[in-house]
């Protein structure tokens, strides 16, 4: 009777073991199912991403806040259906996303080759990873097999995204609610080395930081002078854009850092970075070192990222169509 009850236990153990390896992502998640769908993406990028290379920073930009709101699960592509449920898309940090249409035709190309099968998840996953690497960016690993969610909501976006206007504790919160940590903070936020931003996003730094008319202290006084001269000649501009990493805005390199290190950091968020003892020790450590290190650590929390509150096996579905969950 033992020798049973043992062996019972051993099976049971074993199926857990077999579910949870299951439910995990893999690489090649897809050999068997659609064995050319990670091609598909990779040659729709190859081939379109150079008519709009900036394309490569906001579908970078979507993947991190796709991943901070509900999991890597496409939440943040889903539209609006209904007055009483506002999705994540018309969320404040998303309004100046841009790329949708672009999954969408990477998703058509995979609905006709493989009918419900890749995930929308997935393809944000893999899109963003094409496109900093088409562009001359770092290359990450990307396994797969997420599935896409069904519930969006605009408030969540606003609870769970970091702002462009945080202090150092709301990063490091927000971070470690995602199970990130503070190396994860400094290399994640070294996409701002590519992309650009509205001047809506940081421009109380240079006109009413603490509500009274003033500048923030902590941004240099020639690089502020030099924006509201040439860009944001008001604090309710709405529609100027400005690079985040001037001068090498298309380049993903180090430069960024630099720029935090002058005080020229664009967002508030960027200069809490040096704020903190850790953050800003990480940050020298990267400028000390070869451009590689910087991509290869990189990747390493890109790939972090893109497991955060995952769906896979039974959970969630398969979108037919990335805007909308299936009836």
């Amino acid at each position: 009777m033992r020798g049973f009850r043992h062996f019972g236990m051993m099976f049971f153990c074993l199926l857990v073991f077999m579910g949870s390896t299951e439910a995990q992502l893999q690489m090649g998640f897809y050999s068997s199912s659609c064995p050319n769908a990670e091609r598909i993406v990779q040659d729709y990028v190859n081939r379109h991403i150079h008519n709009a290379p900036s394309l490569a920073a906001t579908i970078l930009r979507m993947h991190f806040h796709d991943c901070f709101v509900r999991g890597c699960d496409a939440s943040v592509l889903l539209n609006t259906t209904s007055s009483n449920n506002q999705t994540e898309k018309v969320a404040t940090p998303n309004l100046t996303l841009r790329g949708f249409d672009f999954i969408d035709k990477v998703k058509s190309l995979l609905e006709a080759a493989c009918p419900a099968v890749v995930s929308c998840a997935d393809i944000v996953a893999l899109v963003a990873r094409d496109a900093v690497v088409a562009t001359g960016g770092p290359f990450w690993r990307v396994p797969t097999g997420r599935r896409d969610g069904t519930i969006s909501r605009s408030s969540e976006a606003l609870n769970n995204i970091p702002p462009p206007t945080s202090n150092f504790t709301n990063l490091q919160r927000l971070f470690a609610n995602q199970g990130l940590d503070l190396k994860d903070l400094v290399l994640l936020s070294g996409a701002h080395t590519i992309g650009i931003s509205h001047c809506s996003s940081f421009s109380n730094r240079l006109y009413n930081f603490t509500g009274v008319g003033d500048q923030d202290p902590a941004l240099d006084s020639e690089y502020a002078a030099n924006l509201k001269a040439r860009k944001c000649r008001s604090l309710n501009d709405n529609t100027t854009i400005v690079e985040m990493d001037p001068g090498s805005f298309r380049t993903f390199d180090l430069s960024y850092y630099r720029h935090l290190l002058k005080r020229r950091g664009l967002f508030q968020s960027d200069s809490a970075l040096t704020t903190n003892s850790t953050t800003l020790s990480f940050v020298n450590q990267l400028l000390q070192g070869p451009l590689q290190n910087f991509f290869a650590e990189f990747a390493n929390s890109m790939e972090k990222m893109g497991r955060i509150n995952v769906k896979t096996g039974t959970t969630g579905e398969i979108r037919k169509h990335c805007a909308v969950v299936n009836s």
